[in-house]
C-alpha cells in the first residue's frame, strides 16, 4: 500500500470520527432543546450495534476492551454528510 493511499484512508477515518462526534453533538442538542413531537422522535431514535467485550489476555499484560456501541440515527448521517462536506477539499 503506497503512503497516498494510507494517508487517504486515515483522512477518510478522522472524517468519519469527525461526523460521529458532530451528529451526537446535534443529537444531544435536538433531545435537549426540541420540544416533544414527531420530527424530534424521527432526529433521535436510534439503531444500536454492539461489539465486544474483546478480551486481550496476555502472559504479563491483560486488556480488556468494550462493551462497543454504535448508535446510529438521522442526525449522525446528518453529521457524516457535513463532515464530509466540509473536510472534501482535505480528503
Amino acid at each position: 500500500m503506497s503512503a497516498a493511499v494510507r494517508r487517504r484512508v486515515g483522512r477518510l477515518f478522522v472524517a468519519l470520527l469527525v461526523g460521529m462526534v458532530l451528529g451526537a453533538l446535534l443529537t444531544e442538542l435536538a433531545v435537549r432543546f426540541m420540544p416533544e413531537s414527531a420530527a424530534r422522535e424521527f432526529f433521535t431514535t436510534s439503531v444500536a450495534a454492539a461489539f465486544g467485550p474483546l478480551v486481550i489476555d496476555l502472559v504479563a499484560i491483560g486488556l480488556t476492551l468494550g462493551p462497543l456501541v454504535f448508535h446510529l440515527n438521522a442526525l449522525t448521517i446528518v453529521g457524516f454528510i457535513i463532515s464530509f462536506l466540509t473536510l472534501r477539499l482535505w480528503l
